[in-house]
């Protein structure tokens, strides 16, 4: 009987990051790409919006100054790590993400990507 609870409980944990789409289907996230939005969520949604469109607080990253030609992944593992001075929008320099590691980029950074093709940014 544990063990079923136990499957129970990792299988909602698993599924509890596509889940979040609902509150709000923009998209239909795929599955694979979950975790990376419930990590984008988490860390980048505050100032970059809940589906990369921006806030008072940052700039939206479904913008073509953020196509792969212009700013690179290498970039956005940057900018979230180690922070970025201000040069495009008039934000304010971006700080470190706290608790940012390769391994979450690792995870966030393709659910950005597929975010911008499903915009249509490229």
């Amino acid at each position: 009987m544990k063990i079923r609870c136990y499957m129970f409980v990792a299988l909602a944990y698993l599924v509890s990051p596509v889940l979040s789409a609902a509150d709000n289907p923009k998209f239909n996230v795929p599955f694979k790409l979950g975790l990376g939005q419930s990590l984008y969520e988490e860390k980048c949604s505050t100032c970059h919006g809940i589906w990369g469109d921006g806030s008072d607080k940052g700039p939206p990253l479904m913008h073509k100054l953020y196509l792969p030609s212009h700013h690179g992944d290498q970039s956005f593992y940057r900018a979230a790590m180690k922070g970025v001075q201000a040069h495009h929008w008039p934000f304010g320099d971006m700080p470190p993400v706290p608790g940012m590691t390769m391994r979450t980029m690792d995870k966030i950074l393709p659910y950005v990507r597929w975010l911008q093709r499903e915009n249509g940014i490229y």
